[in-house]
């Protein structure tokens, strides 16, 4: 039975591979169009000749057909270079300076605007830099000077001649005293002293400030004055689209790269302003605190003169 079997499945199989032998040998071989194209040029190629033709015998061999495609490949796939070269757009240069020189008039203004902007604000800082060092060095070493003196007088002969806010205060307050002797009133003289002072103060306080009101607007509106460069620039760069009829990212981009431009100026004078007036308001801010130092000390003194100067009339009064 197992032998039966094992012969019925041997059989079998050697059907099944003797039909698909046949069926492969039988079966037509799938046609190339393009292959058939040309194996068709030839037969087509003598046809149009044969109604004039020499005999046979003296008749030359017609010219293959295939020799003409292969003489003007080369040629037609210059042309295609050679189109391809010309349609292929030139890499612009997108340095940020060669970007300025191409930008539209209106983006080179608001360029030149910032970059002078971001000078007068790198001036400012170099200049209050050293003009409130120098100042509060000065302030400071002269209320050392005066911490152990007894009058006005004193003060002013320690000081000497330089020219300062302590000295401005000593001034006052002596004028004040000079200008109210005869009267008994100390009051009225502090008062009239500390109307001085005060003046004086303020007037201090505009001398420190000039230029941190520029610096505020530079940093206030530079960021706003580039978006204005690069609204004005985007705006140029898509008429140059709807002109030229392209939508190419190489065609448009160095428009767009030169609008962006004006704003990272914009950034770059706003941000350095921002900081270096925070910077000053702090530092301003110790300064006037030594002022109002100054201020004090200078009131001290003239109290202390007026009471030299009262105190035996108000002790005779008294007994």
């Amino acid at each position: 039975m197992f032998r039966t079997i094992l012969k019925l499945l041997t059989a079998l199989a050697v059907g099944a591979s003797a039909a698909a032998a046949f069926a492969h040998q039988t079966a037509a071989p799938q046609p190339v169009p393009y292959l058939n194209a040309q194996a068709a040029q030839p037969a087509a190629a003598p046809a149009a000749p044969q109604v004039a033709s020499p005999p046979a015998a003296a008749q030359p061999a017609p010219p293959t057909a295939t020799a003409t495609p292969a003489a003007s490949t080369p040629d037609a796939g210059a042309d295609n270079a050679k189109s391809l070269k010309s349609t292929v757009p030139v890499p612009h240069d997108l340095s940020p300076w060669s970007m300025f020189l191409s930008a539209d008039i209106i983006v080179k203004a608001v360029m030149i605007g910032l970059a002078f902007a971001s000078l007068i604000t790198w001036t400012i800082f170099i200049a209050k830099m050293i003009e409130l060092s120098v100042i509060q060095r000065r302030l400071r070493a002269a209320l050392d000077k005066i911490s152990d003196v007894r009058s006005l007088a004193e003060a002013q002969f320690a000081l000497g001649a330089k020219d300062g806010v302590l000295t401005s205060l000593l001034a006052a307050a002596m004028r004040e005293a000079r200008l109210s002797a005869g009267i008994s009133s100390d009051g009225g003289i502090k008062e009239r002293a500390a109307s001085s002072f005060a003046e004086i103060v303020r007037a201090e306080a505009r001398r420190v400030r000039l230029g941190m009101g520029l610096l505020a607007t530079i940093g206030a509106t530079s960021p706003f004055v580039g978006l204005f460069g690069t609204v004005w620039g985007i705006m140029n760069s898509f008429i140059g689209i709807s002109k030229s009829q392209t939508t190419n990212l190489a065609v448009v981009a160095p428009g767009i790269a030169e609008a962006l431009l004006a704003t990272a100026f914009g950034l770059a004078a706003a941000i350095p302003a921002v900081i270096i007036y925070n910077h000053f308001t702090r530092v301003t801010k110790a300064y006037l605190e030594l002022v109002g130092r100054s201020s004090g000390a200078a009131a001290r003194l003239l109290s202390r003169d007026l009471d030299r100067t009262h105190g035996p009339s108000h002790s005779r009064a008294a007994e």
